[in-house]
């Protein structure tokens, strides 16, 4: 059975949030100690954490976090900071399945939605409606990346600049 559920850090378990860390150790090689010390240093309690379960087995992750924009036509956006799937269940369509249901909860939240990637992934989230932002258009205030920008759920017009603040 396929569960996907939303959660705001508050209401996780900590179970959960070991579990999301194991998962996160599959994608980035970092022990579980500076996964969680990362997690309790950059997610705060009402980030949003959308969980992909297979028979209550936890299987791919996002992370939503919400953080602040300088941009006349926002405030606030949800920073799509985290996107990782189970090695062993990779290839069948479930980050196709959790993008949908990450979209779905952007728009239920009435905001905009920014992630940083690197050049190969532009395809894989413009697939799902993500805009590539041109780098004359966007500033990330609080953090160095060379990489690409994109927005979801952005109604403004596109040649306004953004500036994106990253920890919150």
């Amino acid at each position: 059975m396929i569960n996907l559920i939303s959660k705001k850090t508050s209401e996780l378990t900590k179970k959960e949030i070991q579990l999301i860390t194991n998962l996160k150790k599959q994608k980035w090689n970092y022990g579980i100690l500076t996964q969680l010390k990362w997690f309790k240093k950059n997610i705060k309690k009402n980030d949003i954490h959308n969980l992909l379960k297979i028979n209550k087995k936890l299987i791919g992750y996002t992370a939503l976090r919400i953080c602040r924009v300088d941009h006349s036509d926002y405030k606030n956006y949800l920073l799509f900071d985290t996107l990782v799937i189970d090695k062993k269940e990779r290839k069948k369509k479930y980050a196709e399945l959790l993008m949908y249901f990450n979209n779905k909860i952007i728009k239920k939240k009435k905001k905009i939605s920014f992630l940083i990637c690197s050049k190969y992934m532009l395809k894989f989230y413009s697939k799902y409606d993500w805009k590539k932002i041109n780098k004359v258009n966007f500033t990330i205030a609080d953090h160095v990346s060379s990489k690409e920008g994109m927005t979801y759920n952005d109604i403004s017009k596109r040649d306004k600049k953004f500036i994106f603040y990253v920890t919150k």
